[in-house]
């Protein structure tokens, strides 16, 4: 795997033991205002406070779809390693 884009906001997290590449993309975006029933990105963070399991697992699969990934690389991931992998993602597109 070839290393993280920093300039494109790319991370690369291991996830169930496999390393994967997430990007905030603008599809990405819009898949996850999509899929929390966002207005527009700006109430993002204040609905990131309050995200469910089905909720986190559709953020984690925008992310792993916008670096490239399956999105069924989602699958099996455990919270701590999805919060994490969220978190870092949306850290490296500031």
């Amino acid at each position: 795997m070839l290393p993280p884009n920093p300039a494109r906001g790319e991370v690369v997290i291991t996830l169930a033991g496999t390393p994967r590449r997430l990007c905030l993309t603008l599809g990405a975006l819009a898949r996850i205002e999509a899929a929390l029933g966002l207005a527009d990105w700006r109430d993002l963070p204040g609905r990131m406070a309050r995200l469910s399991a089905r909720d986190l697992t559709a953020v984690l699969a925008a992310l792993l779809d916008g670096g490239g990934e399956p999105v069924a690389a989602a699958d099996g991931v455990t919270v701590p390693e999805a919060v994490s992998a969220v978190a870092a993602a949306l850290a490296a597109s500031a």
